[in-house]
């Protein structure tokens, strides 16, 4: 049974510019824990990163269904989604 805590899809950049995607329902700790290299094995070698992008669910399947769907995403789509998403926020 899932509590009643947020659920997070969110992207980083790394240091060399490209994207990871995760979950997480502890958007701060997660990003300390890949800054610390101790997160993903694909950002341990490309830290520091930085958040650029996430998103807010009540549960963890709409958070990590959010997370399959923008890796199924080539580069360009996703930087679209993003901007997309950020311009929808803005338009509020």
């Amino acid at each position: 049974m899932e509590n009643s805590s947020k659920h997070y899809f969110y992207v980083l950049e790394c240091r060399d510019t490209t994207l990871y995607a995760g979950y997480t329902n502890d958007l701060d700790k997660r990003i300390a824990v890949h800054n610390a290299g101790k997160g993903a094995k694909y950002t341990r070698a490309r830290g520091p990163v930085k958040c650029v992008y996430y998103e807010t669910f009540d549960t963890k399947q709409q958070a990590m269904s959010a997370e399959y769907a923008f890796k199924q995403l080539t580069r360009k789509k996703k930087f679209e989604y993003m901007r997309r998403a950020h311009d929808e926020i803005a338009e509020k």
